[in-house]
């Protein structure tokens, strides 16, 4: 099946109780539906003969903190025998647990584990659910949109310990001063003491 249009109604008439919404857009299919299907409809995508999505491209989250339904988990498949794009989504409160779907897809191991990691969102039947870009005493989570810039804690290594120590940030983003001007003109107080410096001579 190459057309996008055919392929979207397929689906959903396969699926019709199991999905809430659908749409071609950027010569992608976006589907929405609730995690309870979520295996069920991944099964289909993946083995139906007409879809064939065999590959899982990724696993994203989107964080909108405002929201009761704060986490948009965002899964993006390739059929590489149609050539076809599709993405799968849906929305999950901050700390609901969602279903694993490494029997479905080993890659997604990894994956759900940096979803794990940056966004602190689990997944029920993992084989390994453990932190996999931050340290292994790192106190919460990076992408969430309420976690400081600058961080809780750093790392640096000290003279005095002869080891690398893990502290808490002192640096306050409200009272540093950036210099925005060009490196080519200069800094302004460089400037200022070049402009004394001739006054004198």
């Amino acid at each position: 099946m190459q057309n996008l249009t055919d392929l979207e109604k397929r689906i959903n008439s396969e699926l019709t109780t199991k999905i809430n919404n659908t749409e071609i857009k950027h010569n992608q299919i976006y589907i929405e539906i609730d995690k309870d299907v979520l295996v069920d409809v991944i099964l289909f995508l993946k083995t139906n003969k007409d879809t064939k999505f065999r590959q899982l491209i990724d696993i994203t989250v989107v964080d909108y903190p405002e929201k009761n339904q704060r986490f948009k988990i965002v899964y993006l498949f390739l059929s590489h025998e149609f050539n076809q794009r599709l993405i799968l989504s849906y929305f999950i409160n901050e700390n609901e647990v969602i279903n694993s779907i490494t029997s479905i897809f080993p890659s997604a191991n990894w994956m759900e584990r940096e979803v794990f990691d940056m966004y602190g969102v689990s997944f029920k039947d993992h084989p390994d659910l453990r932190r996999i870009l931050t340290d292994y005493g790192f106190k919460g989570h990076p992408l969430r949109k309420d976690f400081p810039l600058t961080g809780h804690t750093e790392v640096r290594y000290s003279e005095d310990k002869k080891k690398v120590i893990s502290e808490p940030v002192k640096l306050e983003q409200n009272y540093r001063n950036f210099d925005y001007e060009s490196p080519w003109e200069g800094t302004k107080y460089i400037k200022e003491q070049t402009d004394n410096n001739e006054k004198k001579n």
